[in-house]
């Protein structure tokens, strides 16, 4: 049965309005998801022919949905973006309608488009939006029609290689159709920011309302507080005149004594439901997440959350998900979010721009701090390697063509958008936009002082010809300004990535605070020179030496390590799906390098034991691992934080065991009989090490404190060969009915159920009932296979396998795995 959309409202007054808390929703009327039954075409197709309402030869799709990562990845692509293509495509969507209130407006709301879209209802073009990142609206109440309406979005990214990192294509994002009164709420507009003063909260809210009418309306604008168990703790109500065709923000605030704060450990949130009434009967209505905390930032004593002082501890992130590509589900994230936050990841940078709604929703929840970011460029592009790595000349796509049209309001909507989010801390306005000659140059370039273990001559010296660098600090304070008009509430950054260059121009002056990309040698420098500057680590490696540069200085308020996650372009050298540098792969499990950073940052006791042979080295093999080793502890012959946890060797062979702990003292057992003497903990590396001749059996290290209690063990074994498939979540796994994403764990195993980490079995999965597969991740990187089908090897032993429901309440369904000589495993799924 088809889904009629009908029209119920007389006037602009109407029954109770709830734009709900669900992710992603634009802030006003009554909004529903449109994901389903979509129609795609990749290729173009005739531009009149929009209205068309035949889809024959159409493929049918449900959003959220990225055709690049179902393409084959060939070696003659661009590197940028994972050896994967872009192109151009086409959706389609029928809205059947029935018009019985000419005076109801109606919107349709794109979460995210990449990219340079335009959007399309009965043939009529309603306008374009060129970033992909970006969230936007149009309005497609004059060009409706009783019955079928058909809505379409042109997608063309043809210019493939436009980003540095994989973008994927298509609307990878939610989709939803918003209905309002004439009198409503404007988009995103609803702001909410908190103040504390003693055990005193205030909520100052300013809430923006639009009149479409032809007449001026009186209206009433209530606020209520509703506390994390949903009790109503306070309210205001606050009368205002909207002339007709006008909008009026209408200020109001919400006290609260002794609110409950939101904090990295509790993060409690506040619900805020602003309803607007006209004559007693509600036209609109909006939920947001707020509550309350406060964060200062000192140049000598760095950054206090709530009044107390504390290292951000941040990754990276970009936006993701291996095998699922750019399609952003929660459910993945927020198991991927969990993980880094067991690691002592207390912050999160939205490499380099906007990322979907739900994301910084999770973080809210969650309890992480967030760097909203918005441009990788400005006016000018970076170079990209257009076909393979290192190969050729360099191209220059990207997004800097439409920067000066867009540039403004693409910031604008970024912090409208997401400055409710109580987790975002800071807001930047560009990444490595100053990367010395990269397109900017400057005569100190000439000069032979090192910077991040390069000398400025490196970089090439001062090019005349190059733009000119001084242009960067005109560019910052009109952004800055831009961020500043809409919340003043929090710092403007941005990570400087030639910081002797931008110290000679107004650049560093417009932001807050200052992040510094990887040049951490200018810390103590800068700090001395530039006394009023607060300074953080805006990206960073993972070295032992980066972080110490952080904690052992308290002016340097934290560090995001580039990368939190793997993520796919941006790669090296085929075969190479993308950059290999993350605490999680691209399956969201822990790599070695993520539990060594957990010795750093986390505050519960942990060991965790990795092996490699001595002649040979335990250090990764991609391009980023390889320049960590060639800049940081490794230069040293520091111990690896690349080391899986693998015990099967020639009997005799030296080995290296190390232990990534942050006990006091660790030693080491093999067969239970003490092989590696108790060492105190490194202060060097922050590794433990001890070279041991193999011996097959179980291999122990043991974390002590110091009083000799033991507080963390680790162990693990000499497999035997793979024996089954083991399922790691024990009985059926429940999902929502409705689109739920199932997550399932493999893990290959030997006789005695001990994890196989060199197994690199072949898995075949099988669906049975209303559930589709979404991917089959393994993690490995050099992986170039075809990503798109039911089969997949498994990586260190294991994979997760996303499995989506489209079915109904109480259906079971049932996902089989195979592998030849290991029988077989099956999931069973409940949908809810």
């Amino acid at each position: 049965m088809r889904n009629l959309i009908k029209y119920t409202i007389v006037g602009f007054v109407a029954a109770l309005f709830s734009a709900g808390t669900a992710f992603g929703q634009p802030g006003f009327g009554r909004a529903e998801k449109i994901n389903t039954d979509w129609a795609f075409h990749l290729g173009d197709t005739d531009g009149q022919n929009q209205a068309n309402t035949n889809n024959r030869g159409w493929r049918r799709v449900q959003l959220p949905h990225d055709w690049t990562v179902k393409q084959q990845l060939s070696p003659t692509l661009a590197s940028a973006t994972g050896y994967l293509p872009g192109g151009i495509g086409w959706y389609r969507k029928n809205i059947p309608m029935t018009l019985e209130n000419k005076d109801e407006k109606v919107f349709i709301y794109f979460e995210g488009v990449y990219n340079r879209s335009e959007v399309f209802i009965n043939g009529k073009s309603l306008g374009k939006r060129p970033n992909g990142y970006i969230s936007f609206m149009y309005e497609v109440t004059p060009y409706l029609k009783p019955g079928d309406n058909m809505l379409a979005v042109r997608v063309d990214h043809s210019q493939d290689a436009d980003s540095r990192w994989y973008t994927g294509s298509g609307i990878y994002r939610d989709v939803w159709l918003v209905r309002s009164n004439q009198v409503h709420l404007d988009q995103w507009g609803v702001y909410a920011y908190p103040e504390l003063k003693g055990t005193k909260g205030t909520l100052q809210v300013e809430a923006t309302v639009n009149n479409e009418s032809m007449q001026a309306v009186q209206v009433s604008v209530l606020g209520e507080l509703l506390d994390p168990k949903g009790e109503v703790v306070a309210k205001k109500v606050t009368k205002a005149q909207v002339a007709a065709g006008k909008q009026h923000a209408i200020p109001f605030s919400i006290d609260v004594s002794r609110p409950l704060l939101w904090s990295l450990d509790q993060p409690n949130q506040y619900t805020l439901r602003t309803t607007v009434l006209h004559n007693g009967t509600t036209i609109d209505q909006s939920t947001v997440k707020t509550g309350f905390r406060s964060f200062t930032f000192d140049p000598n004593t760095g950054f206090a959350l709530n009044g107390e002082r504390m290292k951000v501890k941040g990754v990276c992130l970009h936006h993701d998900a291996g095998v699922l590509g750019a399609e952003v589900y929660p459910e993945v994230w927020r198991r991927r979010l969990l993980t880094l936050k067991e690691l002592g990841v207390n912050a999160i940078r939205t490499s380099h721009n906007p990322q979907a709604t739900s994301l910084y929703d999770l973080c809210d929840e969650l309890g992480l701090l967030v760097m909203d970011e918005a441009f990788d460029e400005w006016e000018f592009p970076k170079r990209k390697w257009l076909q393979g790595w290192n190969n050729g000349n360099p191209g220059f796509q990207g997004a800097y063509d439409f920067f000066e049209e867009w540039g403004a309001r693409d910031l604008a909507d970024l912090v409208k958008r997401d400055r409710n989010h109580i987790s975002i801390f800071a807001w930047s306005i560009g990444n490595e936009v100053d990367y010395p000659n990269d397109p900017y140059s400057h005569p100190i370039l000439d000069g032979e002082k090192k910077e991040g273990g390069f000398t400025q001559a490196s970089y090439g010296g001062y090019k005349k010809e190059a733009p000119d660098a001084m242009r960067l600090g005109d560019i910052a304070k009109r952004l800055a300004a831009i961020v500043r008009q809409y919340d003043q509430s929090r710092p403007v950054t941005a990570g400087l990535a030639g910081v002797a260059m931008s110290n000679e121009t107004a650049y560093p002056g417009a932001l807050d605070i200052a992040g510094y990309n990887y040049t951490e040698s200018r810390y103590q420098e800068d700090h001395k020179r530039y006394p009023d500057r607060v300074i953080f680590g805006s990206e960073n490696r993972h070295d032992f030496g980066a972080w110490k540069a952080v904690a052992d200085h308290e002016h340097i308020f934290g560090q995001f390590l580039w990368t939190g996650i793997d993520y796919l372009g941006e790669s090296g050298r085929w075969p190479s799906r993308g950059f290999y540098s993350g605490l999680l792969d691209f399956a969201g499990f822990i790599k070695p390098r993520g539990y060594y950073r957990q010795s750093l940052w986390s505050n519960k006791p942990m060991a965790y034991l990795g092996t490699y042979p001595l002649q040979g080295g335990g250090a990764a093999t991609d391009v980023w691992s390889v320049l960590e080793a060639e800049q940081g502890d490794r230069k040293d012959h520091a111990p690896s934080m690349d080391a899986w946890p693998v015990w099967n060797y020639q009997p005799g062979q030296q080995i290296r065991v190390v232990c990534y702990t942050n006990a006091a003292f660790a030693y080491l057992t093999l067969n239970d009989k003490v092989v590696g003497e108790k060492k105190a903990y490194n202060e060097q590396y922050g590794i433990t090490h001890w070279d041991i001749p193999y011996e097959a059996g179980r291999l122990e290290v043991v974390g002590i404190d110091i009083n000799e209690k033991e507080v963390a063990r680790y162990t693990i074994e000499t497999n035997q060969r793979p024996q089954s498939i083991r399922l790691v979540q024990q009985g059926p796994i429940t999902v929502d009915a409705k689109g739920g994403v199932a997550q399932i764990e493999l893990q290959i195993v030997d006789e005695n159920n001990n994890p196989v980490i060199l197994a690199d079995n072949e898995i075949t999965c099988q669906v049975l009932g209303h559930v589709k597969l979404l991917g089959m991740e393994a993690g490995n990187n050099a992986d170039m296979g075809d990503y798109t089908d039911n089969k997949q090897r498994v990586f260190h032993g294991k994979m997760i396998v996303y499995v989506q429901a489209n079915g109904t309440p109480g259906e079971q369904a049932s996902i089989r795995f195979t592998t030849p000589w290991l029988g077989n495993a099956t999931q069973e799924l409940i949908l809810r």
